[in-house]
């Protein structure tokens, strides 16, 4: 197994950089508190709306608004543990995620490839999921494989369930799946059952880690919502991931927009809790800030450098592992 180095600790070999103060980290979190208390989230699903209800939220089921009081919040961040491990097929690629220490994964999830071969610019493959899968595996500095392209040439409906499949049979490091419903879910722990030797074992040693994004601002879909429930019932990671864009989706400030992403994964961390205390769960973040000549994301802005960095101050605060998007 794999400790990486640390970011952020008070060492002289390390790189930090104080976006904000504890105070400035403390206002940032009674904001979140109070958007959520009194503004509430947007919640699709009627079982995640009824683990809302039973954990103690004000449910308004006409309007599907649901408002978390403080003390949940509170108790969410306090039983969601601070050390995941992301295991491999071979336990040397076994990774800790703890503590500020750094790893790097591929990001996911691409529809198009340059062929390699040809220069053709097509859509990906599941030979393209295949060979990324192998590609990674050989790379020594990554430490995990998210499903880094979809396999366009097979039916919609199996699409996650398959690329999943793909990264287990080609990688021996730990996989990231976009499984989209609760089918999706179970039929990727069955197969990671099947490898691992059992469900038991699988929860033991996650062979598989999921991830799912609310969607900006301030809603959990339905296809997140059961993601983020199954995940926690089989106790498996999986990773938050806000998307909110400075600008657009959420306020154009880093404050205003940071407590609009706070409130998203705090969220859905929250109902994780709910469906599975002590579910294990990564604070994730793919915000940045919208290009306004494009209407699109600005990726490798020093907007998102600072985001990242405000990402991960949050999380260090609440004593969680993070994964920040972009380069």
């Amino acid at each position: 197994m794999k400790r990486n180095l640390q970011a952020g600790a008070r060492r002289n070999a390390a790189l930090r950089l104080e976006v904000f103060t504890e105070t400035d980290l403390d206002d940032l979190h009674r904001a979140t508190l109070h958007v959520l208390e009194h503004t509430g989230i947007w919640v699709e699903g009627d079982e995640a709306l009824d683990l809302f209800a039973d954990g103690g939220c004000a449910v308004d089921r006409e309007r599907r608004v649901v408002r978390i009081p403080p003390h949940l919040v509170e108790d969410t961040i306090r039983d969601t543990p601070s050390s995941i491990r992301l295991c491999g097929r071979d336990p040397q690629n076994d990774v800790l995620l703890e503590g500020g220490r750094v790893g790097f994964t591929n990001f996911s999830a691409g529809i198009k490839v340059v062929d390699p071969r040809t220069g053709e610019h097509r859509d990906s493959t599941t030979q393209d999921v295949a060979d990324l899968a192998r590609m990674t595996d050989a790379l020594e500095h990554i430490d995990t494989f998210e499903h880094a392209v979809e396999g366009r040439d097979a039916p919609e409906a199996t699409l996650a369930v398959r690329d999943a499949a793909l990264g287990l049979a080609n990688t021996t490091k730990c996989v990231g799946t976009g499984a989209m419903s609760t089918y999706d879910v179970d039929a990727i722990v069955r197969m990671g059952a099947a490898v691992a030797g059992g469900e038991d074992e699988l929860r033991e040693r996650p062979l598989v880690y999921f991830c799912e994004c609310p969607v900006s601002p301030l809603k959990i879909t339905r296809d997140a919502g059961e993601v983020i429930i199954g995940a926690a019932r089989h106790g498996l990671p999986n990773t938050v991931i806000s998307m909110a864009m400075a600008g657009a989706s959420s306020p154009i400030t880093l404050a205003g927009t940071l407590v609009t992403h706070n409130c998203e994964v705090l969220s859905c961390l929250t109902l994780a809790q709910l469906a599975e205390r002590g579910a294990p769960s990564i604070y994730g973040s793919s915000t940045t800030a919208i290009d306004l000549r494009y209407a699109a994301a600005s990726v490798g802005s020093p907007e998102l450098a600072l985001i990242n960095a405000s990402v991960a101050r949050l999380a260090q605060r609440y004593g969680l592992p993070s994964f920040v998007a972009g380069a």
